[in-house]
């Protein structure tokens, strides 16, 4: 085994379960993120996978900064794979919810089901002050030579 990834839980919502945050919200280019994501460090910003979004980025500024940004990246079968990344000093002061919550409310707009994967207990808050349920749960490997010889 090359690399494991999680384990994580999985959590989803609907336009029943869904609790929207009314707070600065704003659609933005990705090139407003590139502040945000360099200043995260390569851990976070991969585990985010703000980087991976194909929706609109809904950010939160301070100052002009982006401090907080959501989006999310449309898979098979018409889900939106939820992505969130607020920065380290000013992370626990709700800006996560807000900028995930105009991610979420887009998603389900667009007829899409937001799909959270958390690690943390910090994310799983979040998603749950969304309305976002748990559902079940991830763990993902990568095999080194899956197929020798090939």
């Amino acid at each position: 085994m090359a690399e494991a990834l999680g384990p994580a839980t999985l959590a989803y919502t609907d336009r029943e379960l869904f609790r929207p945050v009314r707070g600065q919200r704003v659609m933005e280019e990705m090139t407003a993120l590139t502040g945000l994501l360099e200043s995260a460090g390569e851990a976070d910003r991969e585990e985010s996978g703000l980087d991976e979004i194909t929706s609109p980025a809904f950010v939160v500024r301070s100052g002009g900064e982006v401090v907080s940004a959501a989006g999310y990246r449309i898979w098979l079968r018409g889900t939106a794979h939820m992505s969130v990344l607020t920065a380290r000093g000013l992370r626990g002061h709700g800006l996560a919810r807000v900028a995930a919550g105009a991610a979420v409310e887009h998603a389900l707009a667009e007829g899409l089901v937001p799909q959270w994967r958390a690690r943390t207990t910090e994310s799983r808050r979040v998603a749950g002050a969304l309305g976002i349920c748990e559902l079940g749960a991830q763990l993902s490997f990568m095999w080194e030579n899956e197929f020798p010889g090939r």
